[in-house]
């Protein structure tokens, strides 16, 4: 480590205090009465729900208000407890400090600064279970102030993260304002509000217009027509709207279904084994898109398939792709295939629609983004478990606000340019945000370097109080640091 300031001892984090590990509790260990079992998601979540236990454990595993805990598996972190009497789980150490040497807030900093170097080094293992192991942990060095200059170096952190938390809190609110803003664009569209009407621009420019309604009669006429032509001489009628339980549309507007204004579709996409992935046409999978975000080409996933497979399943440019099986928070979202995006593909749950000419595919997805659209798209959905579906019957049933034809362009392109701002503004919070937090790292960075508060001569050397706890560990024959487990009585 590099050179510390005057007065610091170089130490390991094993000499700062105590490190007790939890108890391994089994399944059979829990009820509904007891203390409250804390486990890594009890640290990382306060909502997160206890199991308890009425067993007798090790003193040594017992935590109370205030006590300094270490998750060394999974999320590595320090915390500190502020709950009721518990006891600890494997995976997490109660640190006792020595107090003369380390106070506990500071060695809550001072961990927290010391895991985040460790994340860095080869001691961190695992992939998807990340852990460090005790002996690394306990061996890597730290530098420790004087026992004075800990309380200031303490009160400026908590000083300036004060500050940062002020300032996260402000850019939080500001996200959740726009995304209230964004909910009450698709609103004011969805109700004829974000633009003036195709009525109230004909009247004020004295001239007639197409109605809603009468552009579905031309759409279905001409979608009839084309079917003749083709020899489809009976063709099932599509699926009306229903004649109540809709809301009242502005005027010039009409309700109809997906069945009469799709012109393809809708149809499910393509499933392929994993063995199939990794060369050949794009696909568009669920998770390269949300309502408000799409991946771009170059970063979706590659499908090895056949002339037929790239024809029956291959993306046009304004094909809008609906999501049938997902969470229920995500079941329904819409996706508007760009040209950019073609040649590609699609997966297997989701379907592809097509619509006739006449609708504007970014008005039919405002409308399913907007909240009682996505209600209608997903009011028959079929559910399992943390998962729902919903089926091609219930998008062809599903009844979608039909203005006129120029209404149409003209509220896409404002909802386009109003979430395009707003997509903008939410990402720049998101970067201030995270800049945020790599404040937070820099300030504990620049605390445990000497470099936050100034050094005091006068304070007495942290080195001294080292030599003390290690001369008295050598004087009682005990190790450095006790690796007791907590056990059953």
């Amino acid at each position: 480590m590099s050179a510390l300031p005057p007065g610091w001892a170089e130490a390991k984090i094993g000499d700062t205090g105590r490190y007790i590990n939890g108890f391994a509790f089994k399944p059979s260990h829990w009820g509904t009465s007891g203390r409250p079992i804390i486990r890594i998601q009890n640290l990382t979540d306060p909502n997160k729900a206890f199991n308890r236990t009425a067993l007798n454990v090790d003193p040594h595993v017992v935590v109370r208000a205030g006590d300094l805990l270490v998750s060394w598996s999974a999320t590595l972190d320090a915390f500190l407890w502020n709950g009721e009497e518990a006891v600890l789980n494997q995976h997490i150490f109660r640190v006792v400090p020595h107090a003369q040497f380390v106070s506990k807030r500071y060695l809550f900093y001072l961990l927290r600064f010391a895991i985040e170097e460790l994340k860095k080094t080869a001691h961190l293992h695992g992939s998807t279970m990340r852990h460090i192991n005790r002996g690394p942990f306990l061996d890597h060095r730290i530098g420790v102030a004087p026992i004075a200059e800990q309380a200031r170096i303490v009160d400026e952190i908590e000083k300036q993260f004060t500050r940062l938390d002020n300032a996260v809190a402000a850019l939080r609110r500001v996200q959740a304002n726009l995304k209230r803003y964004r909910a009450s664009v698709l609103k004011a569209a969805c109700e004829g509000r974000l633009v003036p009407t195709e009525a109230e621009v004909a009247r004020k420019e004295g001239r007639s217009y197409e109605t809603g309604e009468q552009l579905l009669a031309r759409i279905l006429k001409e979608r009839r027509a084309k079917w003749e032509a083709e020899g489809e001489s009976r063709c099932a009628e599509p699926l009306a709207p229903p004649r109540t339980g809709l809301s009242e549309l502005p005027e010039g507007w009409t309700w109809a279904t997906f069945d009469q204004l799709i012109a393809f579709g809708p149809q499910n996409g393509l499933y392929k084994p994993a063995s199939a992935y990794g060369r050949g046409l794009p696909i568009v999978r669920i998770e390269d898109y949300q309502d408000d975000w799409s991946n771009e080409r170059d970063r979706l996933k590659q499908l090895t398939v056949d002339d037929n497979e790239a024809a029956t399943y291959g993306l046009l440019p304004s094909d809008v792709l609906i999501n049938r099986v997902n969470s229920p928070s995500h079941l329904g979202k819409c996706m508007i295939v760009a040209a950019a995006l073609c040649p590609a593909v699609f997966e297997s749950n989701m379907m592809r629609v097509r619509f006739a000419v006449g609708v504007e595919p970014y008005w039919v997805a405002t409308t399913l983004r907007e909240a009682s659209g996505r209600a209608r798209l997903t009011s028959n959905a079929k559910w399992a478990v943390n998962q729902a579906s919903i089926n091609q019957g219930d998008v062809r049933s599903t009844p979608v606000p039909l203005p006129p034809l120029n209404e149409q362009t003209r509220a896409s392109a404002e909802v386009e340019r109003r979430l395009t701002l707003a997509t903008k503004l939410l990402s720049q919070m998101e970067r201030h945000a995270h800049y945020a937090e790599r404040l937070r790292s820099g300030i504990l960075a620049a605390a445990f370097s000497g470099r936050l508060v100034p050094q005091d001569p006068n304070d007495k050397p942290a080195s001294v109080l080292l030599e003390r706890i290690r001369a008295e560990r050598a004087a009682t024959g005990k190790a450095p640091v006790q690796r007791r487990s907590a056990s059953a009585r």
